[in-house]
């Protein structure tokens, strides 16, 4: 794999999220949403309609913490936040809703790894 620019690797990582998340069977709502608190990565709607807010972090090592030490508690709060403003504007209602980390950890050797939890905030 060439070097990619930070932009290119979250782009990457957030593209893979994607496919895995539309391989489970979730409809993509919304990408890159943006407010003046920050953004959320990707958006998505399960089968039993519960709301998916996706936060995608890709790495190209553990250099910087696995996935675990990427997603403080201060993290999960701003997530929280962005997810409250973002139901806001919306006039549908879900029945439930979680917020999900995706890990994408890219070698240069080997091909992509993803890491999924759910239910973190």
């Amino acid at each position: 794999m060439t070097t990619l620019t930070r932009a290119q690797l979250g782009a990457l990582g957030e593209q893979l999220a994607v496919e895995h998340l539309s391989s489970l069977g979730l409809r993509i709502v919304a990408r890159n949403w943006r407010c003046r608190y920050g953004e959320l990565d990707v958006i998505a709607e399960d089968a039993d309609r519960t709301l998916v807010f996706v936060e995608v972090k890709t790495r190209t090592g553990d250099g910087f913490g696995g996935l675990a030490q990427a997603v403080t508690p201060q993290k999960v709060r701003r997530l929280r936040r962005l997810t409250g403003v973002w139901l806001a504007e919306q006039e549908q209602r879900w029945p439930a809703i979680r917020v999900d980390v995706i890990g994408v950890r890219v070698g240069r050797r080997r091909e992509p790894e993803l890491f999924h939890l759910r239910g973190v905030g």
